[in-house]
Order: structure tokens, then sequence, then C-alpha cells
């Protein structure tokens, strides 16, 4: 079973519309996270493509490269995203990133999918082989509160509680594979980001 396949079957994608209502400025959440102008970038897991437009627009001129599993989902974020010149779409599973992007990143975004990952290191260790030294890598989760609590356009949202990661516990998986800390954003109403560097570098 393909990272993305467990993903699936372990939390449902929302509608497109409620991301909107629950973060309606996506720009200043990728600018909190430590994109930066020139930066080459992966959206790892892009789902609807939420994120990849606003990370075109911090990181330009460089690259944004957008990687999906589903290519219902995939077709859908470049219809929703329209034809950003420095955006690529890539269809392939999560834990291939080094395969479907051969030139080393400078940053790797992961919105919404690390909790779902069955081997949670693993992943990072595949994050760390597509970054080059000193890249970053950023994880968005949802924090660990009861779903029951977490309602956007009144009904509850997100993975199960039981799938959902404090930032500690984020951590403790990610730096095995090579990474440290390096800051914790809060992302209100109910998301962190935890961002990482690749250890074996200069931050870029």
């Amino acid at each position: 079973m393909t990272l993305n396949e467990w993903l699936f079957a372990a939390t449902a994608m929302p509608d497109r519309d409620w991301w909107q209502v629950l973060w309606p400025r996506p720009d200043q959440i990728v600018r909190a996270l430590g994109v930066r102008r020139g930066m080459n970038v992966i959206d790892l897991g892009c789902g609807y493509g939420y994120f990849t437009v606003a990370l075109a627009r911090q990181a330009g001129p460089g690259l944004v490269t957008a990687i999906d599993i589903d290519p219902e989902m995939l077709e859908q974020a470049k219809a929703a995203c329209g034809t950003p010149v420095n955006c690529l779409w890539r269809l392939g599973d999560a834990m291939d990133v080094a395969r479907l992007v051969p030139v080393p990143a400078d940053y790797v975004l992961i919105a919404n999918t690390f909790h779902g990952a069955p081997d949670k290191t693993a992943f990072a260790r595949a994050v760390h082989e597509v970054l080059r030294p000193g890249g970053r890598m950023a994880v968005v989760n949802w924090h660990p509160i009861p779903r029951e609590q977490t309602v956007v356009l009144d009904k509850p949202r997100g993975p199960d509680t039981a799938l959902r990661l404090s930032a500690a516990q984020t951590a403790a998986a990610v730096e095995p594979a090579g990474f440290t800390l390096d800051m914790l954003v809060e992302l209100p109403p109910y998301h962190y980001g935890v961002v990482f560097n690749r250890a074996d570098g200069r931050r870029t």
C-alpha cells in the first residue's frame, strides 16, 4: 500500500471551500513558514492545490513542484490554480519524491498529510533525500484537539482524534531522519506548523 492510499483510507479529503474559511490568507501562512523568494519548493501531497499558488507567488521566480498521487485531484488543483509560470505538476507517490523531483529542493511543505503516514520517520527520510544541504521541511498539522471541537462551517472537521499529533510528537518522528527543529508557528484556529532544517548543512 502506498502512503497516499493509506492516507485516503485514514482520512477523507475535505471540500475545498472550507479550507478558504479556515485559512482565508494562504500567502500569509507560507510567509510565516519561512518560504522565501527564489526558493525551489515542493508542495508534497498538494491535494486541491490550496497552498500551491501561494507558494508560487512567494517563491517566484523559484520553481514550485506540486505532487499528488490522485490524478483527479491533481487535475482539480491545476484547474483551480491556473497556469503560474513557475509551477510544475507531478503525479506520483510522496515516498518517491526524490525520483519525481530530480533537482534538489530548498523547501518541502507537507500540509495536512503527515499525520496519516504509517511510518513517519521513513516519510521524513524520503524528504531528506530530495532536499539540498541546509534545506527546510515544514509540516502543517492539526493540534491534538478532539475532532468534535474543531468545527468549520458548523461541522467537525479534520482527521480522527487518534491520528492527531502534537508538535513534540511530530518533531520526535522527523528529527531521527536527519533534521533539526527550527521553529514552531501557530496557525489559528486549529493548526500549527513545524519547520525543520536538514541537519547536514547551512540553512538556505
